[in-house]
């Protein structure tokens, strides 16, 4: 039984006492107890890989802030690296893969790895964190988008132009199509598999869906998240497991993501909240969707932002605050203040008390 479940509620757009936060990259290296569990961890790899770690860091922001849920800590690439592309970490460059998808024959070799054996220091940290957690608040599985993970598969790593993938997509969309199809069903076993090891709502996180065109992203992003959303087992009614879907950029694509088959869709800082909410028509919940960059102002500014976020959405939803989850509109960033992250969430719980 949950001591607190206004995210819960909110995802299923029920009425709580006050608007739920939590924050995209909560877990993470703005925190000094996350840097000295790094260090001696000896590298970000072998925190996500140990399941007494993962737990560790995912737990920290919770003992510092009241926030309304935890989210696993790991990391996208995790499912690319499960298929055998060698994930691996380059100082001061971020993910790179030693094996990508540069030809048809690299794409003929990839399959959807098995949950058990390549990735269950995954679930074994759901379950423990569900565990330590006892019941406090709700517990955030997720997963990369095919798109986004398509990225850096066929790119090799991070990337500025994209010239790689958008290339494939180009002179070989049946092949970037193949790609695409082999990751979605890799995704909905990984969401499935964080489910049933105690995972109470979903996240994708489609980071680079941005960079599409619009006709591109219908063509190579938005069929895909709408497959999830229609083929991931989530179950029935009030113990059904929410799916939220998130992506940068994607505000021109609100109306599509509200009739995907999710029950929330995240909304990045370039769009007001207020327009989202009438976009969407209540179809969804909606998350977000405060510019991470506000954390680096004064608290008062911070304070005045937050009720800025929390008085648009309302103003969209015919004066109602349901349905509505707070949060940053893209991660948190590693020279951000905790004290800052601490006024923040007082200020959502206080301005949005019901």
């Amino acid at each position: 039984m949950l001591k607190n479940d206004r995210l819960l509620r909110a995802l299923r757009r029920e009425p709580v006492d006050c608007t739920p936060v939590w924050l995209m990259r909560q877990a993470g290296r703005y925190l000094p107890e996350y840097r000295a569990t790094r260090a001696k961890a000896g590298s970000f790899l072998a925190m996500a890989k140990n399941p007494e770690i993962a737990c560790e860091v995912t737990l920290q922001p919770l003992r510092r802030f009241p926030l309304d849920a935890a989210i696993l800590f790991s990391d996208i690439l995790t499912v690319p690296d499960a298929m055998g592309l060698g994930l691996y970490f380059a100082d001061g460059e971020g993910p790179k893969f030693e094996r990508p998808l540069r030809s048809a024959s690299d794409v003929a070799k990839l399959a959807v790895p098995d949950m058990a054996s390549e990735l269950g220091y995954v679930t074994d940290a759901v379950r423990l964190i569900r565990r330590e957690l006892d019941g406090a608040v709700p517990l955030i599985g997720f997963s990369g988008s095919p798109w986004t993970l398509a990225c850096y598969m066929v790119e090799g790593g991070g990337s500025k132009e994209y010239a790689r993938i958008k290339a494939m997509a180009l002179n070989e969309p049946a092949l970037l199509h193949r790609v695409l199809s082999v990751v979605t069903d890799a995704v909905i076993a990984y969401l499935g598999a964080q489910r049933e090891a105690g995972a109470q709502a979903l996240q994708v996180f489609d980071t680079w869906g941005g960079v599409l065109s619009p006709a591109m992203y219908r063509e190579f992003s938005l069929p895909y998240l709408t497959r999830i959303a229609r083929e991931l087992e989530r179950g029935e009614g009030a113990t059904r497991t929410p799916l939220i879907l998130f992506g940068k950029g994607n505000g021109v694509h609100l109306e599509a993501l509200a009739a995907s088959g999710a029950e929330a869709v995240g909304v990045d800082w370039t769009v007001e909240l207020a327009e989202a909410a009438r976009r969407t028509g209540g179809r969804v919940a909606l998350q977000g969707n405060l510019d991470p960059a506000t954390l680096y102002g004064s608290p008062e500014a911070i304070t005045r932002e937050a009720a800025r976020v929390l008085d648009g959405y309302a103003q969209g939803n015919g004066g109602s605050r349901e349905g509505h989850v707070f949060n940053l509109g893209h991660g948190m960033s590693p020279d951000m203040n905790p004290e800052h992250v601490g006024v923040l969430v007082d200020a959502v719980h206080t301005l949005s008390r019901r």
